[in-house]
């Protein structure tokens, strides 16, 4: 791929032609090279290594005796099963059953020190288990559901209908003006974000609307800029709980912005080197995305085009 995001690049073969099948599933479960994971309310469990952080890994077994009948299948890894459990509750495991085994971490600030495929497992893993917790029940008609396919399944016993995991496409776009003396492209800020911190603008999309519909609508509505042309650079999984950031580079017809106020409370407008100089930490008032964002990538990528 020409750019991988954060969250993306999982080394692992899903088996999603094989997990459905229990007892194919069984027998990854009873094999003694099974390792799992281990999160906590969402928060992987991170040990330190003489090459760096790493994410922590038990035998399966060891992780079930802590916790039993919470464990979702992941894939297999060089042909060896990988599983993952979480405990729940306000209580640290770090401080209990896994202590001096490394220290749970939330999901963003391991983002920024595991290497990219662990990020990106422990991502998935987190995903799935936001939506089990959330999901107990049939849509269909109220039943409790069961999990199946190891995690990836939820099949009520009532009516028989079957839940997925879910995930919520997102447009995240920076708006780009070439009509001046030079090209600009526009960062967005809400109220709620750290001093400082602008990033890309972005949004849900919503039923039948395309990725270019969705991405136009956004920037109008938050913005008030027309889109004329939209260009494809990369995506995320974003476990936050799931959902998938669709980046894009948006020009638009002009630079006459004005933040919606619900949205956005301010907009700023940059040349090439005043974005470069966001994503370098130099800029006086000016505070990029975390590196492991998307919005990060964008605008990164914009300001070093040729």
């Amino acid at each position: 791929m020409a750019h991988q995001n954060i969250f993306a690049g999982n080394p692992l073969d899903r088996a999603g032609d094989l997990r459905n099948d229990s007892e194919w599933l069984a027998e990854q479960e009873a094999n003694p090279e099974a390792q799992s994971m281990v999160l906590w309310e969402g928060r992987p469990l991170v040990e330190e290594t003489a090459e760096g952080p790493r994410l922590a890994w038990l035998s399966l077994k060891h992780a079930r005796d802590m916790v039993p009948d919470r464990d979702v299948f992941l894939g297999l890894w060089a042909g060896a099963p990988v599983f993952a459990i979480e405990f729940e509750g306000s209580i640290d495991p770090a401080e209990g059953p896994v202590r001096g085994l490394g220290a749970f971490h939330e999901m963003r600030g391991a983002a920024a020190m595991l290497p990219a495929q662990d990020a990106a497992m422990a991502g998935g893993a987190k995903s799935l288990f936001d939506w089990r917790r959330k999901h107990g029940f049939c849509a269909n008609c109220g039943t409790l559901s069961e999990t199946t396919s190891g995690g990836w399944k939820r099949r009520c016993p009532a009516c028989g209908t079957e839940h997925f995991p879910r995930v919520d496409p997102v447009t995240i776009m920076l708006p780009v003006y070439k009509g001046g003396p030079e090209p600009i492209c526009l960062l967005g800020r809400q109220a709620a974000w750290p001093v400082g911190r602008m990033s890309a603008l972005a949004g849900f999309l919503e039923p039948g609307e395309s990725i270019e519909e969705a991405c136009a609508r956004e920037v109008k509505e938050e913005a008030g800029l027309t889109v004329i042309d939209t260009a494809y650079h990369s995506s995320q999984p974003w476990p936050f709980p799931s959902q998938l950031m669709i980046g894009l580079i948006a020009e638009v017809s002009d630079d006459q912005a004005r933040p919606d106020q619900t949205e956005l409370e301010s907009v700023a407008w940059l040349t090439r080197a005043e974005a470069k100089a966001v994503i370098a930490g130099d800029h006086p008032t000016i505070q990029a995305p975390p590196p492991f964002a998307i919005a990060h990538s964008l605008i990164k990528a914009w300001a070093e085009e040729a």
